[in-house]
């Protein structure tokens, strides 16, 4: 049911904000192919071994990833400074997709404070 309100939630989104959360959506599940899409906070969200490790949202003038934990950004100071961002919030365009390798470098992370293993260790 949650892959099916995620694609509810992505349909009712106007261009671009909805390509660039599909390609958000299309690359976690690359990197991480067993996570279960969930709904959390009322927001599209991932979740392994019961815990949730990213989400997205669309806001009116930006776009944010949502690593579920507020110690992710600070392991990777450098890496988003060029983002806006909270504690819990990673601001980009409605335009311009996170690259590739620093939502690998989010998702190890949290990988790694929720469940004990970075994206190495898990199997493929």
């Amino acid at each position: 049911m949650s892959r099916h309100e995620i694609d509810e939630y992505l349909d009712d989104l106007d261009e671009p904000k909805r390509t660039t959360l599909r390609q958000l959506r299309d690359t976690i599940i690359s990197v991480i192919p067993d996570a279960e899409e969930c709904i959390s906070y009322r927001m599209p969200a991932f979740r392994v071994q019961g815990k949730v490790i990213a989400g997205f949202a669309a806001f009116t003038n930006h776009l944010s990833y949502l690593p579920h934990s507020a110690s992710v950004f600070a392991e990777l100071e450098t890496e988003v400074a060029a983002y806006p961002h909270t504690k819990g919030a990673l601001r980009f365009p409605v335009d311009e997709p996170l690259p590739r390798a620093l939502v690998v470098q989010l998702l190890d992370v949290r990988l790694r404070q929720a469940l004990g293993t970075g994206l190495e260790q898990r199997a493929p």
